[in-house]
């Protein structure tokens, strides 16, 4: 019992982790000040905001770390990275040291690079600690990224409302704090030992409760709010309670035996409408058939009993006839298609594959161009007049961030009563963002900025929970590591070529000066709705590609997920 609790003890210092290193989302928080005072244009910005994305395109160098140190040397590089990363940029912002362009581009590169680092002890500590459990651990604990940018939001109209540049203070110390906190609970790891069947649903219901106390804390930091210092701390006090809630779960252990005669009796697991994942169908990679054996299987299901449409449906999907009997859309779908899931794919044989490129496409139009709009929030907010709401646009754009992410668990919960492919899910998690676009190209009042920022932050916050899932199960759970990695190479590619987008518009549209005059030192500011108006339209008609491409994927994968839920099915009829 000593050792389960020692493993929900690592659980909430994940938690806390994740909430307070998810630095890089309230950027827009303090760039028009680092703007002015660095004397740059939106283009010199907006490569400043890349540099902050390039460092998860340097997330391979925390798992090379990690080879040849402890975990905890690991976090702690990590937090001193962004105390140096942001806490010259304070120095800089407030004039106390100056730095040439060059440098306080370094730093952002280097802030970037210490969230990565972060997230892999985080990443590491769940999956060997919960190892029946794992997607629910891991979508847990990234939820709680989401809300890092309200919980800065909060402390720092706790402080001082009218200071921009808190944040960069904030964003160096903060992180640092939260490593020596939970020092003690990720040095006393306990040893990982099987669980019985009874102890994994028993660890499942604790996840239900948990997402509860999640939820909770979202609508929390969404609805209740002041730019009153002294009301802001009392709310930033509430906020930290509610992350200290979950401490209390090793009590919950302590009290199994009743846990499970008062609340499992009332809260059945058995045939409920929850899908509690059992330990057998998260190690599904081991369970698959063989591709011969699921030929079979699945020709066998056609000839008895419901098989004939799911049989004709798949030679509708893969074709068995000649290239003159298929359209253009039967071919795509058709070409090289995914057989099952979970095949490991090294990156050669990755990079090959259409599905990948699809899936790509889809992330690189959707959930980068999310990161992106955040990124320019202020600068978004200031060019419409709406300065004062830079703050509320980013706890709106945190909030539903971490709600999106949140319900990227959903699709396993509601498994028996509602299965859908996870690649569909996907899709219907894009339609959001081109609809959020439009929306403030059309108008750009208040009700229409928040209404569009939030349901971008909910939609690119379940596509970057839901990616890891996504990507073990297309592309096989033990090369995921570096598949990912790759896969979010468009971050920082997106984030350059987006934001370059976004303020070349920005610039040329500035009053009273020349595209010459923009790439001068001296700061211009644009204010209108045209600064950004073209710039919506282009994101619109992307992120309806990225659509595009989505549903494609889910087209493409959908027959291997079918699959794969039969056999599921069966296994558990057995």
């Amino acid at each position: 019992m000593g050792g389960q609790s020692r493993k929900w003890m690592i659980l909430v210092a994940t938690i806390w982790i994740q909430a307070f290193t998810g630095t890089n989302f309230d950027f827009s928080a303090y760039s028009s000040e680092l703007k002015a005072v660095l004397g740059i244009s939106q283009v010199q910005l907006n490569y400043l905001a890349t540099a902050s994305d390039l460092g998860k395109a340097l997330g391979w160098s925390s798992g090379l770390a990690l080879m040849y140190f402890p975990l905890w040397f690991v976090m702690f590089v990590a937090a001193f990275m962004g105390f140096f990363g942001y806490g010259i940029q304070w120095l800089v912002i407030l004039d106390l040291i100056s730095l040439p362009y060059f440098v306080v581009f370094f730093l952002c590169l280097l802030a970037g690079c210490s969230i990565t680092w972060f997230n892999t002890v985080c990443f590491v500590l769940c999956i060997k600690n919960f190892p029946s459990n794992r997607p629910l651990a891991l979508a847990l604990t990234v939820s709680f990224n989401g809300v890092s940018a309200a919980l800065y939001n909060l402390a720092a109209m706790a402080i001082n409302p009218s200071s921009s540049h808190i944040y960069l203070l904030l964003n160096a110390f903060i992180p640092l704090i939260t490593s020596i906190v939970v020092i003690v609970p990720i040095l006393r790891q306990p040893p990982i030992d099987s669980l019985p069947s009874d102890a994994i649903k028993h660890e499942q219901l604790i996840f239900v409760i948990l997402n509860f106390l999640a939820a909770i804390t979202g609508l929390y930091l969404l609805f209740v709010h002041s730019t009153d210092p002294s009301t802001a701390r009392v709310i930033f006090a509430g906020a930290i309670l509610l992350l200290v809630i979950p401490l209390g779960i090793p009590g919950i252990i302590y009290a199994r035996k009743w846990f499970k005669k008062k609340i499992s009796s009332s809260f059945p697991l058995q045939g409920s409408g929850l899908l509690l994942v059992d330990a057998d169908d998260l190690e599904f990679h081991k369970e698959l058939l063989s591709r011969e054996n699921s030929q079979i299987n699945v020709m066998s299901y056609g000839v008895n009993g419901d098989g004939p449409t799911l049989t004709l449906r798949l030679a509708r999907i893969i074709g068995t006839g000649g290239a003159s009997d298929q359209g253009c859309c039967e071919k795509i779908i058709g070409k090289d298609q995914l057989y099952m899931l979970g095949e490991e794919h090294k990156a050669g044989l990755l990079v090959k594959r259409l599905d990948f490129w699809l899936y790509y496409l889809a992330y690189f139009c959707g959930g980068t161009i999310g990161l992106v709009y955040s990124n320019n929030l202020g600068q978004i907010a200031q060019s419409l007049g709406h300065s004062s709401m830079t703050s509320t646009l980013i706890t709106l754009y945190s909030s539903f961030s971490f709600f999106g992410r949140l319900l990227s668990a959903a699709p396993d919960f509601i498994r028996l009563k509602l299965y859908f492919a996870r690649t569909g899910w996907l899709a219907v998690a894009l339609v959001p963002t081109p609809i959020a676009f439009f929306l403030l190209a059309a108008t750009g009042n208040e009700a229409a900025i928040q209404a569009g920022t939030a349901l971008i932050g909910l939609s690119s916050g379940f596509i970057f929970a839901a990616a890891v899932s996504i990507t073990s199960e297309l592309f096989g759970p033990n090369s995921v590591g570096v598949n990912h990695n790759i896969l979010i190479t468009n971050i920082p590619i997106g984030s350059l070529v987006y934001g370059f987008l976004a303020a070349l518009i920005y610039d040329n549209n500035a009053v009273g000066a020349t595209f010459a005059q923009h790439m001068m030192t001296d700061t211009v500011v644009c204010m209108g709705r045209k600064c950004y108006l073209s710039t919506f339209l282009w994101w619109g008609c992307l992120a309806l590609l990225g659509l595009v491409s989505s549903v494609l994927l889910f087209l493409r994968t959908r027959p291997a997920y079918d699959r794969f839920e039969q056999n599921r099915r069966a296994n558990l009829l057995d």
